[in-house]
């Protein structure tokens, strides 16, 4: 475990880390609307060269909703795309804004999370209904978005740029993500990183804090 003393910035990923989210929902539920034939689209999705050029913010909303419906091969409404597309998004525990309110009061507080346009309208809805907030402003100090940045991670990249944008050294950061490869990403550059495998991760943790 890292020394918190030795720790200027705490970033956190949104999904599965500060956001439920259910890939495997969204894909039951796409299948049920696509025929049999096409369900192999549905397990491919996340790796096609639209969704990572949307997840970079290479191309608009319009025209990925264009390129869902031309991938399933139906004529969704853009509504019907969102839906879909944001049907991953679960609750956010407040239990986990709690604990990074708490931490705020000691270290500076960051989001860096492969996002697009539509998700995070979808999280900010989620916000406003659950939190009265728009945005995840009155909660962390930096706030990184993928498609905002133009990369993605796992790419050094990406992590090279933060810590540039946040005028520290890698060493001075601690990053939590669901996903190893985004933790690997991250300490090839010297971040100090922690795969979070389950709600338990956080509360573990920091339960000295």
């Amino acid at each position: 475990m890292k020394n918190l003393s030795d720790v200027d910035f705490l970033i956190f990923d949104l999904g599965n880390v500060i956001i439920d989210i259910d890939y495997h929902h969204t894909f039951r539920l796409i299948k049920s609307k696509v025929p049999e034939q096409l369900h192999s689209r549905v397990d491919q999705f996340y790796v096609t060269d639209f969704h990572k050029a949307y997840e970079k913010g290479w191309i608009d909303s319009p025209t990925f909703r264009n390129e869902v419906r031309s991938y399933f091969e139906q004529s969704w409404s853009d509504q019907e795309v969102d839906e879909l597309w944001n049907s991953l998004l679960g609750k956010i525990p407040p239990y986990r804004l709690d604990l990074v309110k708490k931490l705020r009061q000691t270290h500076q507080v960051g989001v860096l999370s492969n996002t697009n346009e539509i998700h995070i309208e979808g999280v900010y809805e989620l916000l406003r209904n659950e939190f009265q907030a728009d945005s995840f402003d009155p909660f962390f100090d930096r706030i990184f978005y993928s498609h905002e940045m133009g990369l993605a991670k796992p790419d050094v990249a990406i992590y090279e740029k933060m810590v540039e944008e946040l005028g520290t050294s890698p060493e001075r950061v601690l990053f939590f993500d669901d996903l190893l490869a985004n933790v690997e990403g991250a300490r090839k550059i010297g971040i100090h990183a922690v795969q979070v495998t389950g709600p338990q991760v956080l509360l573990d943790y920091f339960r000295h804090v």
